[in-house]
This record gives C-alpha cells, structure tokens and sequence, in this order.
C-alpha cells in the first residue's frame, strides 16, 4: 500500500544520495532485530517512537526532509514487512524481553500494520507540505525573475550551502535562475535571456517553416499527440497545460491544423502566439474566450478554399507554474468516413499529416485512445503501429476510464488494453486518465479534483488491476516530459552535426553557380528592389516642365483632333459666310468644353502619368539591371496605378479655364497667325492622308501598283472605281457642292452606271460620295491655307475691304492656345499633387507586399531565390541549435 514515490526524486537534493558515504547502513542494519526475535516482542509504541527519535540523530540538523531522506525503500527496510522484522530498542531492552506481554502473532502483526499505516499517513503530510512549499518557493524565484533582474555574475566562495533542495532545483525543473545563499547571506540571481524549452521551441518554428512536411532533415524531438476523432486528445493536452485553451464542439471537427503547443514554468499562467505580442491571462475567463476563438479564427484562416484540415503549423506558448517543459503537437483527430461538407480527400490529407510527423524517428508519439468506445473500433492503433512498431517512443494513453469502468462488462478488459495486451501494438508506457464529465464549462480544478477522486475509489486501483502511477493526467505530464527531454539529449548534437553538412553543400552550391553575387534572400531582394521603386518614383519629379507638355499636349490632340474635324470644324465649314461659321463654331466649342474637354484632358493626363511611370519602372539599366525584380515591379505598378484616383476638383477647374482659352480670338502678332496655318495645315495633311489610303483601299490598286506588283481589283473594288468616277465629274460640274447628295442626283449616278452595265445600291454611292467630297474639300482648305498666310494684315483690319477670309485659321489658334494652356494646367497638377500621390501609392504598396509573405514568393522566385532563402534558414536553425546545446550543457 506504499505509494510511487519516483516521481519525487527530484524533490531530493543532490547531497541527500550521497549520505551514504557519511552514515555506516551496516551498523544500523546490525542494530535491527532479525525475523526469530520480532515472534518473542511486544511492541512498545513508545520504544518505536524513541527508535525514530534516535534515527533522526544520523542526520546532519537542520534539514527537517526526513521524507526526502527516508524514501520507500529506506522506509520498509527499517519498519520491516508484517511478521518479518521490528525494531529493537537497545540491547539492553533485548536483555529484559522477558519484561513483555506475550500475545499472539496475529495482533501483533495488525498493530504493525497500524503503525505502519500511522507513520506512511504521516510522511505522506510532510511530502505535500514540502510539495506545496516547493512550488510557492519556485514562483517567488519565477516572479523575481520576471521583474527583470540583470544577468550578474555568480560570486563563488569556499563555503556555500544551498537555501531549501526545492528551490535549489528549480532550474533542474524549468525555471530560468538558480537562487544561491553565499556566506554573507547575499542573495544573487543568474538569469538567461531565455529558457531552454524557449529556444527550442524556436528552432522548431523555424524549422516549420523552411521544411513544412517536416522530412528526413528535421529528425528534432517533439511530442505528436494523435487519436481518432473526439477520443479526447485537446482535452489531455488541456490538462497538461493546466488551461481550457482550444475550441470545442460537440462531435464536430476542432482541430483543423496542427498546433504546436509549448509548455514552460514562468509565474504567472499565461499563453501567447510567436507571431503576436499578446499575452492572454489564463486565470481569466475572457481571456480564455478570447484565446480559444482566436485559435479557431487562425485554424480556419489556414484552411485553403476547397479543403477541410491544413498542414500549416500555429504555434502557441504556454506559461504557468508547475507545468512540465515539452513541446507538444496537436493533430486533427483521425476519422473513418468522410462526413457531407468535408473535401473528398479530408481522410487522405489528416493521415498524411499524421504519418509527417510520426515518422520522425525521435517524435514520442502519445497515442490516445477512449476508453469509453470498443477497442475494435479504434483506427489510430494501427498506424501507430505502423509508424513504431517497437513502441520504442510510443506513450498509449487510455481516456475516459469513468465512462469505460461504468459500461464495460468486464473490467479485465481495461487491464488487458494497460498491460498492452489488446491492441496489436507496443509502447513505452501505459497510462489512463480522466478528463472531466463531459461538460466543455468545468474548470481544469474541477477536473483534476474529479479525476483524484474517482481513482481513489476506483475498484481498478483496489484490486490492482491498474497501478497507482499508470493513472491521473499529472504522472502522465511527468513521463512525457521525462521521455521527450532524454529524447532530446540523445537526439540534438546529431541533428546539429546534420544541418551543418546541409549548410556546407548549399553554400558550395551557391558558389558554383552564383560566384559574383552576394547571398540575398527574400527578404533582402525585396529591399534593394523596394528602394530601387523608390528611386524610380522620385525620378518622376525629375521630369522637366518642358517634357511634361509636349507629350501632354501632343497626346490631348491625337484624342480629340477627330471631335474637333468632324463635329466642329467640317460642319462650320459648310456654312455660306463667316457669321454663321463663327457663331457655330463658338457654339460647338462650348457644347464640347461644357460636357467632353475636361474629362478627355484629365485621362490623357494620367495616362501619360501612367506611361511616364511604366517607362521608369521598366527600363533597363545596364549591367546593373537584375531581371530577377522584374515581376515584382510590374505588380507593384499595376497595384499603384489602381489605388491611384486623380483629384476630383481636377476637371471643374480646368473646364473654366478651357472655356476662357477658347473664347480668345485676338491673334497678337505675325508669328502666332504662321503657327496657326502651319497648325492646320499638319492636320489637315494627315486627314487627307488617312482620306486618301480609305479611298484605295475601297476603289483597289492604281494602274501603276497594278503593273509594277501585278495585283488586280476586286469585282466591288471596280464598282466602287466607277461609282468614283461619275461622282468626280460631279464636283468638277459644280465645285460649290454641297457636302451631301440630293435624291436625285443619286438616282442620275446610278443609272449613268446601269446604263454601263453596273449595278450599284444607293447606300454604296453616297458611302463613295462621303470619301470623295472629303478629299475634294480637305485639298481646298489646303490651297485656302497658302492664301492666307498673307492674310494676317487683313484679319487685324478685322478682313474689311478684303475678299479673303481666314476664320478657320483663327479656329485652329484658338484650338492651339487652349491645347497649350490645358497642357501647362495640367504638367502643373502633374508635378505638384499627383506625383506626389503616386509616390504616396507606390509606398503603401510596398509596406502592404513587405507584410504579406504569399505576395512575396510569389513574386520573387527563382533558384536563386530559393537556395539563399535555404541557406539562411539552415544557417539560422544551425545557430539556434548550437545556442541551445551549449544552454543544455551548461544546465547539465
């Protein structure tokens, strides 16, 4: 009935296993009576308890651990099994046997076992008492710790003694100081930046990321717990972490994405993600509702559209007195069917990431299995025999041991499965816990009181079918924890050695084929390229005044130029004098300014904004151009240019100014009347030019191009070559013609053609007509173009006394000037504001793809990319690992 004390060795002191050197046992065990001599003894409980008094006298005072002293055995030895061996006071009360009460040997016997029972109650006080004192003495140490007290160093003396064994190994345990008490009573605290479960929780997140189907690369130890679906395994990683951290759900599936949990001691009961700063209370209800949902919000984020479980890794820190130190990661649940509303391959995918992470040969795999189902219906047994099936690293766990002793038949059954004799497979260690009621509102004390006190009245601990420390989720934590950091001692310098070759063949590799260039990763490139943008953008305002409104203005005329022929100056043109082509003119141009200008400018405005910045981004420079940005430039333009939006006051403005520009007709001097003629002439030159290749291309190849390329007509091409034909001899009859044919004379062309044998429809003889009218009148305002270049003496004298007429030339100035002015208005809006917010664009760009890693590898890929992201992964887990031994050797 003695209880399993191994799991307090470590309350003992290094010294106490060394007494041995300083106490004769062989004295005190010749001082013992032997099994003939207990038959004639009536115990003295008073004698028994001098005997203790005088046991006490071997040790050195002031220690008061007599159960840290006198462990089990010690304790059997020197009470002696019932009917074997009693104390003996003295020699001389052997002298005196005589003096004693003989009674038979079955009261004797019962009065042992009371005293034995007394004094085992009684040791068993003072090991909580001590526990108890240990754990609030640990956290005072945690606490100051946690203040910040600067690394001193550790003053050494000759002499030096330890404050109480439980403080003095709470480094063994996970605390990051060690508290010493010199000869002069100076108290002095050695503290390290981080605790050894820290850094190795760091080398594994990095590792998660530069390998995430964790192969034969990262063989490094963690705990992987896997089970089938609602077996119970969050609620066992629960009580091991003292908290209610994950979500919950009835039936349903709750882990979607491996979580990788940390355990460490610390003072305070608190956990936080690695990519966050905050620190959620775990004494505190919200904080507890506001951790779980936010596990669950980062699960289905990782959840990829068409999938149901995600292989990405959410890593989470859990802090808090008395936790055991471990890493430990969560899998989704191993399920049998795939449900309706799972992706077809959710069965495939959780076994496949399960098998990732069991087949790590140092992995410790805690196999959970419900106690409360049929053994025969449980899946995860076999694949964790297939993945270990020596059970050289396997920890079987046996959940709702409650629900099972209430429902199984035969309790012999729950025995088979903790001997290991039920299921086909091997493990270390065999244990069985009790994780609640059910009812996801009970407080891990709650349960923990619960799970105590149904062992304690479990009939499977009575009759011994279940061993007193195979049960309780508190010797589980122990052994886990036990097996995971031999696991890690075994396992760490190997893996070191590993990486360092890996990192010895990438770099060998880089210089073969990258021999002039410096190792940059992603991260790196994406900042030369950023301050590369940068540059290019700032290169905008760099742009001179001068350059801006040639192309502004250029390109403003190639997009209204057609508006500004075909509606305004053909139509005006038509008219018989010059008022009525002034006053049409004046109205056209204020139709257009009110409705169409403004916004035509503003597009040609930031189009060319748009051209100007392409042409920066995209342009070569040299040798020193690296193509590798290429991609990366062109999303960031892309991106910019659609979150850029011109100033809305933009087109009111101009518009008022437009509408001034043309209401101008004062030519002031000579040398703006010639600009203005050579102005339309240039226009008109390219209408005609455009005119002219639409009629070859209706009538077909001249004589010339016939003969000298020996190319032919069509049968619609000569059509429209006669129908040209007879629509010339109109205009050479009558050369004031107007722009559009009467009724009748298309009935004259089309019987003068069918009189040929030429069938024509009246819609092709007036379509011809338009073509033919236009060149005829775009080569007289030509011829009108060279009379008034001397016109401008009479257009001052307002063109009186004068048969010449040059109001077209003054349109054409007026279209000039306002063209000039819009183009200096808008370089001006150009330079001053939207550049600017270009920039302002570009920048926000930039942060946004900085903080987005997918947009990055994205964009930024390559074998180059690759192999120097590799190399500073390796590098970095390389050092970490180093960093970590050396801390693992030091706590050694």
């Amino acid at each position: 009935m003695m209880p399993d004390l191994d799991e307090y060795k470590w309350i003992v002191p290094d010294f106490v296993w060394e007494l041995d050197e300083h106490i004769d046992f062989e004295k005190l065990m010749k001082a013992l009576p032997d099994a003939d001599d207990l038959a004639k003894l009536l115990p003295d409980f008073d004698k028994i308890g001098e005997s203790f008094t005088s046991l006490k006298g071997f040790f050195s005072p002031g220690y008061n651990l007599v159960s840290e002293v006198i462990g089990a055995s010690d304790l059997l030895l020197l009470l002696g099994s019932p009917g074997e061996t009693a104390f003996r006071a003295t020699d001389q009360g052997y002298d005196n046997d005589k003096q004693y009460k003989k009674v038979s040997d079955k009261e004797k016997i019962d009065q042992l076992q009371e005293e034995l029972l007394r004094t085992q109650l009684k040791y068993q006080r003072m090991l909580e008492r001590l526990e108890k004192e240990n754990k609030e003495l640990r956290k005072l140490v945690l606490q100051r710790d946690d203040k910040g007290i600067h690394q001193r160093k550790l003053k050494r003396s000759k002499t030096r003694h330890f404050v109480p064994a439980s403080v003095s190994l709470a480094d063994q345990h996970g605390s990051s100081s060690l508290l010493w008490e010199l000869e002069d009573k100076e108290f002095l605290f050695v503290q390290s930046e981080k605790s050894l479960i820290d850094m190795y929780s760091e080398v594994l997140d990095i590792l998660s990321d530069y390998d995430a189907s964790y192969n034969t690369q990262d063989h490094l130890p963690r705990v992987v717990v896997v089970g089938d679906q609602s077996a119970g395994k969050t609620s066992v990683l629960e009580m091991i972490a003292q908290a209610r951290i994950f979500p919950r759900g009835s039936g349903e599936m709750m882990t979607r994405s491996p979580v990788k949990v940390t355990l460490s001691e610390g003072p305070h009961h608190v956990a936080l993600f690695k990519d966050s700063s905050r620190e959620f209370d775990l004494t505190k209800e919200e904080d507890l509702a506001a951790l779980r949902n936010e596990i669950e919000i980062r699960m289905r984020n990782s959840v990829k559209e068409g999938c149901t479980v995600s292989t990405e890794t959410i890593s989470l820190s859990v802090k808090g007195p008395g936790l055991q130190r471990m890493v430990l990661v969560d899998l989704p649940g191993v399920i049998s069917t795939v449900t309706s509303g799972m992706a077809p391959d959710t069965k495939e995918t959780i076994f496949s990431i399960s098998k990732a992470y069991m087949q790590n040969p140092n992995a410790i795999i805690l196999c959970i299995q419900d106690g409360s189902v049929d053994a025969e219906r449980s899946i995860v047994t076999d694949l964790v025999s297939q993945m270990d099936p020596q059970g050289k690293r396997t920890i079987f766990v046996l959940t709702k041991v409650d629900l099972a002793e209430k429902n199984v038949a035969s309790p012999s059954r729950i025995q088979q499965i903790i001997e290991g004799k039920l299921f086909p497979m091997k493990a270390l260690g065999y244990f069985a816990v009790v994780t609640g009621k059910g009812n996801s509102s009970e407080s891990i004390d709650s349960i923990k009181e619960y799970e105590e006190e149904f062992f304690q009245n479990s009939k499977l601990l009575k009759t011994c079918m279940l061993k007193a420390h195979q049960v309780t989720t508190k010797n589980l934590s122990l052994a886990v924890s036990d097996c995971f950091w031999k696991m890690v001692r075994e396992s760490v310098e190997q893996q070191a050695d590993a990486f360092k070759a890996t990192r010895f063949n990438l770099e060998t590799e880089w210089k073969n084929n990258y021999p002039r260039l410096r190792e940059l990763d992603r991260n790196e490139l994406f900042e030369k390229a950023k301050n590369e943008i940068l540059d290019e953008v700032i290169s905008l305002t760099q742009v001179t005044p001068k350059h801006w409104e040639e192309i502004l203005q250029k390109t403003l005329w190639e997009r209204v130029s057609t508006h500004v022929i075909e509606n305004i100056y053909l139509p005006a043109a038509q008219t018989m004098n010059s008022g009525t082509f002034n006053t049409t003119v004046d109205i056209k141009l204020k139709q257009w300014t009110d409705k169409q200008l403004p916004n035509k400018a503003v597009e040609v405005a930031w189009e060319t904004l748009q051209e100007e910045f392409s042409r920066f981004m995209t342009e070569q420079k040299g040798k020193e151009h690296d193509d590798i940005f290429d991609k990366l430039k062109q999303a960031v333009k892309e991106e910019s240019i659609k979150r850029h939006k011109w100033n809305e006051r933009a087109e009111d403005s101009l518009r008022v100014i437009q509408h001034n520009a043309l209401e101008d007709r004062s030519i002031s001097d000579k040398q703006q009347w010639d600009a203005a003629i050579h102005f339309m002439e240039e226009t008109l030159q390219s209408r005609l030019k455009d005119t002219e290749s639409v009629i070859e291309d209706m009538v077909g190849p001249d004589w010339k191009k016939r003969w000298l390329y020996w190319i032919g007509r069509t049968k619609e091409q000569n059509i429209r070559n006669e129908t040209k034909n007879e629509l010339e001899k109109l205009i050479k009859c009558n050369e004031e013609h107007a722009a559009y044919l009467a009724n009748d004379e298309v009935t004259t062309v089309r019987k003068n053609l069918e009189a040929r044998g030429i069938t024509v429809d009246p819609c092709l003889i007036k379509d011809t007509w338009h073509q033919i009218y236009r060149r005829y009148f775009l080569k007289t305002a030509l011829n009108h173009c060279n009379l008034c270049r001397r016109g401008f003496y009479y257009y001052q004298r307002h063109f009186v006394d004068s048969e010449l007429e040059c109001n077209d030339i003054v349109l054409f100035w007026r279209i000039q000037r306002m063209l000039a002015i819009t183009a200096n208005t808008l370089r001006q809006q150009l330079t001053n504001t939207e550049v600017r917010r270009l920039e302002k664009n570009v920048k926000e760009v930039l942060e946004d793809f900085a903080e987005d890693s997918e947009k990055k590898v994205k964009l930024l890929t390559g074998k180059r990319v690759q192999l120097a992201e590799d190399l500073k992964k390796v590098r970095e887990i390389q050092e970490k690992l180093e960093a970590f031994i050396e801390a693992l050797h030091q706590e050694k």
